[in-house]
């Protein structure tokens, strides 16, 4: 990327026609945010190395902190596109590394940062590919707040360091909840579930809001696991989600996925409206919400 000279407290910015995103936003009392359309960073969380920090430039703005890669978003850039997008200008991040699972927002009305929390799932050496960065380190999550930061990132930090040990995750009993719905699923079970299986294939894309999860922050990505038993395990896999095929009792394999995750720290969801499979994943740690909770979640068929 080439960029102009430096403006003291100033991003540098490309030399000739630029994103429209790349712009200050001046806020009513005076002060400028950087990104016409708001700004995104990401949160890469290696399970063995930490945090990914980046060792920002004397020249940029709050120089010589630590801060994550992130800049400002593209216009109808979604937040966690633009932050993948950005992580991958600022530090080489390969966006298939990286599992979305929060977005926290802060949101001033007339702009916005989001940071997108993300697991590495494939690792992955980050590399300077950005004239801002001086550094790039995995740092332990323990030692982040011992490096001098950026204002902005030291003051989310407090609260994200909080949140990074919550793993929601939704285990979806998909016969009772394809099967509450009478649009002839007996005819076609297997139908039944690919098309229940893509449209909760498009909620994990989108995410959840927090408050449907009873979480805190803004926007969830939960790790989904649909259990699906009979003649609907005729279906194909799905890469957005995890199809398990109970080979004996459907309900069995549902307590055995909700205490799986459970044991794995996960906060456990599980999607069924049946009484008696509600009491025993309860008794297994999980929490439980009926099918229409999850039917009201989902994306219109079509859309």
């Amino acid at each position: 990327m080439t960029i102009e000279p430096p403006v003291p407290g100033e991003p540098r910015r490309p030399f000739g026609p630029r994103n429209p995103g790349d712009a200050w936003v001046v806020a009513p009392t005076g002060e400028r945010y950087w990104g016409r359309y708001g700004a995104a960073g990401l949160l890469a969380i290696d399970p063995d190395r930490g945090v990914l920090l980046q060792h920002r430039v004397s020249w940029s703005h709050f120089g010589d902190t630590w801060a994550l890669p992130g800049g400002a978003r593209h216009e109808d850039e979604s937040a966690c596109d633009g932050a993948l997008r950005e992580a991958g200008e600022e530090a080489g991040v390969p966006a298939r590394s990286i599992r979305p699972r929060l977005l926290s927002v802060f949101d001033l009305g007339y702009w916005s940062y989001t940071t997108l929390v993300g697991d590495v799932v494939v690792p992955f050496e980050p590399e300077i590919t950005d004239p801002e960065s001086r550094e790039l380190a995995w740092v332990p999550a323990d030692d982040v707040a011992d490096r001098p930061l950026h204002p902005a990132f030291e003051a989310s930090w407090s609260h994200l360091r909080e949140v990074l040990s919550v793993r929601p995750a939704i285990v979806v009993d998909a016969a009772n909840v394809f099967g509450s719905v009478p649009d002839g699923w007996w005819r076609d079970r297997a139908g039944a579930a690919q098309r229940l299986i893509s449209r909760v294939g498009g909620l994990a894309a989108t995410g959840i809001d927090a408050a449907a999860l009873d979480l805190p922050e803004d926007v969830w990505f939960p790790e989904w696991t649909i259990v699906v038993e009979g003649r609907a395990k005729a279906i194909a896999d799905d890469d957005a989600v995890g199809v398990v095929r109970a080979e004996g009792s459907g309900d069995d394999r549902i307590v055995a996925e909700a205490s799986r995750l459970v044991d794995r720290h996960r906060e456990v969801t599980v999607v069924t409206s049946d009484r008696e499979l509600a009491g025993r994943v309860t008794d297994a740690g999980a929490t439980v919400r009926g099918a229409r909770w999850l039917l009201d979640l989902l994306p219109t068929p079509g859309r």
